[in-house]
């Protein structure tokens, strides 16, 4: 039998502690597959135990290669977790959820358009006053009778639990910022690669359909009368839990990235900023909380908003989804009375039951909620929502004093799924997440979903392994998302200039890619002559590998002794800690790379993937051959980094791009040949110095084809300072700033970094290299001066290219402080 048939066999229900039976996703009590499972292909079903393995271990390989992370509240950065078994919905499944997940958005909406115009639901008693106006996420700001919400909710996320009986149950709504979407398809396009003959074989609904709409659904709720509505997607930043799911979000819409400095209030309307210029915006896709949206008027320590966007709000000049305040509606505390309130809203019957809730802000309530605090999960209606911290007693106390900022909730009722785990398939509990779409007039739920599975017992907003979830069609031919065509917004090409901030990230991502090969090259000439001359420290290989591996010491103080070469340069490849380490360097290129993943190509990740596996190797391999091994893989993926650049548009991030990867380029020239060159060691190591130095500049082939292997001080500065055929040289890195210096807006001719690469030009061609190479002694002092001349002026260049280029704002600051200082 296969795995999942075995493991179809093997359930027992009631099973793992439970008082009823769990519903199991994929057995039936009988024994046997559901008949959703029975539908797929046999190549889903008939997967052996080992095949499953193989399976999990590719997905970890390909997110890993994506770049695909997560960072829960409170913890490290993390990667993303995909399970090789997927959810699977069959259609006449999904079509009752879809009704009642199309019912939960538009009842969800109702509420928000009544909660901030005439309230009629507290003026009724429907609703008790103290759940909203109690709650941080009712914002007054916006709330006024002649407002226009109807189009507060566009995006809605339900979070689903499956009870015994195989109804579906919601246990939260989320409508702040709904996020996942990005990882739901992340995930659908893993699976479909790994498990290609069963996804194509499955019948299922695709997804990227539910993009076109929603991409169709944010330009049509900008302002009246925008004819190209420009859109953008509010990230709080590359820190962010989910900057993942936003910035694939951005990338698949095709709408700017941004952070709260890169926009501005201006007039009433809130503006872009953007080389030159301002561009206004009419739709912004929130991924910051409401309440950090705006210092002037929410929370002023807030540094993640765009001060004036709620008086921008306010006044309709642009558009928030999902709609400030939209936060209220993610209270628990409604959930009791959501079946009141759809039936005077809707007057309909709901008909998706919430997780059983009692709201302790009335005395029977509150009672309740007492009498049974061994068996409710008591939450709070805001943050932090589990009073974990507190004893007994003190939580006791905490709801005879505020009994309406409590409920009491019953353990959700969720189902099980096999779900792989060291090596074998495991009941694992599953919740799942639906998104809804306002399209058109109505309410589309995405046919599909993110689904979490994590140990039985484990809290349903604890973070577990992610699911694909496939819903299959009823018919071949039924279109995918039920979405014959999507509504279509006429075509428009949007300008393309990145914010001043991220002009400054590709600048900054040019200059660490070029440092992390530079410092590979000598770090793998220091590992070829400590392998040959490493106890040979008076031979002319091991006076030159000293000399070597001082500049290496300069460029990343080491905490080693000088003569531990491979504890060294080990440290040098693995250890984030050390400053200027390669590994250093490579974690901040990653960094930098996820702030604009929106701009990049995905193949970066790729990169980063296979350099995260060389330094894997060489941390679990303690040879020392592994050292150049390992280093010289990671030197090939950072060349296919500088590959996957030079495919990009030749915009302004681009160009930019390059000139920090001349500078950087430049200074590490400066940093090698000075120390090296400037002192005379006699003609045996200064021979080997020369060479050295050719390798590690990747220019020793060019030198040998032309001197024929006559190696002189002279040659070899000819060759790296002055050819401006040589890729490697300070010349051609120095002309090729000034012509991408050229492209930029801000540059006139005579802008200060278009004068500073005049200057060192000029320099150069006053260069005299002879005179450059005149002994005092054993020193070079022209040289000596030359080398920490030019190395300050190209400091200088690039503080200007930041001031000229960069410089849209001043960095946001705080407008007041809570009394509790928190941020």
């Amino acid at each position: 039998m296969t795995v999942l048939r075995d493991y179809a066999a093997s359930v027992i229900q009631p099973a793992l502690g439970q008082t009823a039976a769990l519903y199991d996703e994929v057995a039936s009590p009988d024994g046997t597959l559901r008949t959703s499972w029975k539908r797929l292909a046999a190549e889903a079903v008939d997967l052996t135990l080992p095949e499953l393995n193989r399976v999990g271990d590719e997905i970890a390989r390909l997110l890993a290669d994506e770049g695909v992370v997560y960072t829960p509240p409170g913890a490290d950065q993390q990667a993303w977790r995909l399970d090789p078994v997927p959810l699977v919905i069959a259609p006449e499944e999904w079509s009752v959820l879809e009704k009642g997940l199309a019912q939960r958005a538009e009842l969800l909406n109702a509420i928000s358009r009544d909660l901030y115009g005439p309230q009629e639901l507290l003026a009724s008693g429907t609703l008790p006053a103290s759940i909203v106006f109690g709650h941080s996420g009712f914002l007054r700001v916006v709330a006024r009778a002649s407002a226009d919400h109807r189009r507060q909710l566009v995006v809605t996320g339900t979070d689903l639990g499956r009870t015994p009986s195989g109804e579906w149950q919601v246990i939260a709504d989320r409508t702040q910022a709904p996020s996942g979407i990005g990882f739901a398809m992340e995930n659908r396009r893993v699976l479909s690669r790994v498990l290609p003959v069963a996804y194509r074989e499955a019948g299922l609904h695709r997804l990227a359909p539910f993009f076109q709409a929603l991409r169709v659904a944010l330009t049509q709720v900008a302002p009246d009368g925008r004819e190209h509505p420009r859109v953008v997607v509010l990230s709080p930043g590359p820190t962010s839990e989910t900057a993942y799911d936003q910035a694939f979000l951005a990338t698949t819409l095709g709408f700017p990235l941004v952070e709260g400095s890169d926009l501005v209030a201006r007039d009433g309307a809130i503006w872009m900023r953007v080389l030159g210029r301002l561009e206004q915006v009419d739709v912004i896709l929130r991924r910051v909380d409401a309440e950090w949206s705006d210092p002037l008027e929410l929370r002023g320590e807030s540094q993640l908003g765009v001060t004036g966007l709620t008086e921008a709000v306010r006044r309709g000049t642009v558009t928030v989804v999902n709609g400030l305040g939209s936060g209220v509606l993610e209270n628990a505390a409604l959930l009791p009375f959501m079946s009141a309130m759809c039936e005077r809203l809707l007057d309909e019957p709901l008909r998706l039951s919430n997780v059983p809730t009692v709201w302790a802000g009335t005395p029977e309530g509150r009672d309740q909620v007492l009498d049974r605090l061994d068996e409710l999960v008591v939450r709070r209606i805001d943050p932090p929502f589990v009073p974990e911290a507190l004893t007994r007693e003190q939580l006791v106390t905490a709801i005879l004093a505020e009994p309406y900022r409590y409920v009491g909730q019953e353990r959700a009722a969720v189902s099980v799924s096999p779900t792989l785990d060291r090596g074998r398939l495991q009941p694992h509990a599953l919740t799942l997440r639906a998104f809804t779409l306002r399209h058109g007039s109505s309410y589309r739920p995405m046919i599909g979903g993110l689904a979490t599975a994590a140990p039985v017992g484990t809290e349903s907003d604890e973070v577990g392994v992610s699911k694909d979830v496939w819903v299959l069609k009823e018919s071949p031919d039924e279109p995918d998302q039920g979405l014959l065509d999507s509504l279509q917004v006429a075509h428009v090409r949007a300008p393309v200039t990145p914010v001043p901030r991220v002009l400054d990230d590709l600048f900054w991502l040019g200059r660490y890619a070029e440092r992390v090969e530079d410092l590979l090259r000598l770090a793998i000439v220091t590992h070829e002559l400590a392998e040959d001359f490493q106890g040979r420290a008076h031979s002319s290989g091991g006076r030159t590998l000293s000399v070597v591996a001082q500049v290496l010491r300069s460029l990343s103080p080491s905490p080693f002794d000088a003569q531990d070469f491979e504890g060294d340069l080990r440290s040098l490849l693995l250890d984030t800690r050390r400053p200027g380490s390669v590994a250093q360097t490579v974690a901040r290129l990653k960094e930098i790379a996820q702030s604009v993943r929106d701009q990049v190509s995905p193949d970066l990740f790729r990169v980063f993937g296979a350099m995260d596996r060389a330094r894997g190797a060489l941390a679990a391999n303690p040879h020392g051959w592994q050292i150049g091994e390992s280093a010289g893989r990671m030197l090939t993926d950072v060349l296919a980094l500088h590959g996957v650049t030079g495919n990009m548009v030749r915009d302004e991030g681009w160009h930019l791009m390059e000139i920090g990867r001349g500078i950087e380029r430049s200074l590490q020239l400066c940093h090698l040949v000075g120390p090296t060159l400037s002192v005379r060691r006699g003609i045996d190591v200064d021979r080997d110095v020369h060479l050295a130095v050719l390798q590690a500049a990747e220019s020793a082939i060019t030198h040998r084809r032309r001197h024929r292997g006559v190696v002189r001080g002279a040659s070899v500065l000819d060759l790296l300072l002055l050819d401006e055929t040589n890729p490697r040289s300070l010349a051609f890195n120095l002309r090729a700033i000034d012509a991408s210096l050229a492209t930029l807006p801000g540059s006139s001719g005579a802008s200060r970094p278009e004068r500073l690469v005049d200057d060192l030009l000029e320099e150069l061609e006053r260069l005299d290299v002879a005179a450059l190479m005149s002994i005092e002694g054993e020193s070079r002092p022209n040289f000596v001066r030359f080398a920490q001349a030019t190395g300050q002026q190209l400091m200088r260049l690039s503080d200007a290219v930041a001031e000229v280029h960069f410089a849209a704002a001043p960095t946001p600051r705080a407008l007041a402080l809570s009394a509790g200082g928190g941020a």
